[in-house]
């Protein structure tokens, strides 16, 4: 366990922005053999209960495609697991965190994160990658004009931990997730 890593060490993180071409923002998120593509879209309007109110919201989709494990694993065509939609509220929470929604105004921020391969670490990975797909996405909105400001008011990102025989370790991958008797989620915002 952990041959090329101290127990504290991240797996190596890479961000390649602009992976696809019609998405306000897009971002390749490597954390090491876990890739997550996470794109960002914005709609003119608003859920029914926030229309009338100027303000926004943001919502999060997130998929995993079925050759992304070693096992192939069904695609959620017509219901959603309860992890997936555990995970789907864990990175719309946590984004969300991020905005000040009166600034945004009447506008919906769409994140998807759809995991490309999973090697643990898949909805942490998802977070960091989104908020930065975010960044990206208000980036383009005030450079269009559609936006006089930024309505990020906090940075977000995530990490596991977990304990393996004992002993803390940071950013499990999936050997360790698997042996791991406690592992749980870390999400903070730079307050």
């Amino acid at each position: 366990m952990r041959q090329h890593r101290q127990p504290a060490q991240l797996r190596p993180i890479s961000f390649q922005s602009d992976f696809t071409k019609f998405s306000t923002s897009s971002v390749l998120t490597h954390c090491g053999d876990t890739q997550v593509l996470c794109t960002v879209s914005i709609e003119p309007s608003v859920p029914k209960f926030l229309k009338g109110t100027g303000t926004g919201w943001l919502t999060a989709e997130y998929r995993m495609l079925p050759g992304a494990t070693p096992q192939r694993h069904e695609r959620e065509v017509l219901k959603l697991s309860g992890r997936t939609q555990e995970i789907q509220r864990l990175i719309g929470r946590s984004l969300r965190s991020t905005l000040d929604f009166a600034i945004l105004g009447e506008k919906t921020i769409l994140v998807d994160a759809d995991v490309l391969q999973a090697d643990a670490g898949t909805r942490t990975t998802a977070i960091t990658g989104g908020y930065v797909a975010l960044v990206q996405a208000i980036q383009r909105l005030i450079d269009r004009g559609e936006l006089s400001a930024s309505p990020i008011v906090r940075q977000v990102a995530a990490v596991s931990v977990g304990l393996v025989k004992g002993q803390a370790f940071l950013d499990l991958d999936y050997p360790e997730d698997v042996a791991a008797d406690v592992d749980f989620n870390v999400v903070m915002t730079d307050n």
